[in-house]
């Protein structure tokens, strides 16, 4: 027995609902991931969402917790686009000596996990891809880059725990 598509009206009675619910919890950004989350699910067929309101709630977080990331995202310039002046440099034979330990048990610490877990955190947070553009690359869906990604930051945290000031 299949299940009555849901009614336009009652996906638009949640959005009110929940796009007052997130413009309290956050008014910056919370209707906007809302409206993007309706622009996704009317794309996608709103008919084929069973649950209209959890999927909006859902994708509202998921929303937000993608615009927090992105804020948060340190940007970089590769070294060799610097100009020599502005390169790094190590002040004494101790920072040195730290600095190469530590780069030793990062480096041990990703030859520890699968290489497609290496391949991932080298190519996002070494040389800046997207995960949709690691993804594409390596045949794999996003979801699973970004699985590989936690599985490698985990990993990494692990190891590098005695380096960390906190």
């Amino acid at each position: 027995m299949s299940r009555p598509p849901a009614s336009k009206k009652g996906w638009l009675a949640h959005y009110s609902e929940l796009v007052a619910a997130w413009r309290r919890k956050n008014p910056q950004d919370g209707e906007d991931a809302m409206q993007d989350a309706v622009v996704g699910m009317l794309e996608n067929g709103f008919i084929a969402v069973e649950n209209p309101r959890g999927y909006l709630a859902r994708s509202t977080s998921n929303g937000l917790v993608d615009r927090y990331r992105r804020r948060s995202a340190i940007d970089f310039q590769p070294l060799e686009e610097l100009d020599e002046a502005e390169h790094p440099t190590v002040q004494d034979s101790q920072t040195s000596l730290y600095t190469k330990e530590l780069l030793d048990a990062l480096m041990a610490a990703l030859e520890e996990l699968p290489p497609s877990c290496q391949k991932v955190y080298i190519r996002h947070r070494l040389e800046g891809w997207s995960h949709a553009e690691i993804a594409a690359d390596m045949g794999i869906s996003r979801s699973m880059v970004e699985k590989h990604m936690n599985r490698a930051l985990l990993h990494i945290h692990e190891r590098l725990q005695k380096y960390s000031p906190y």
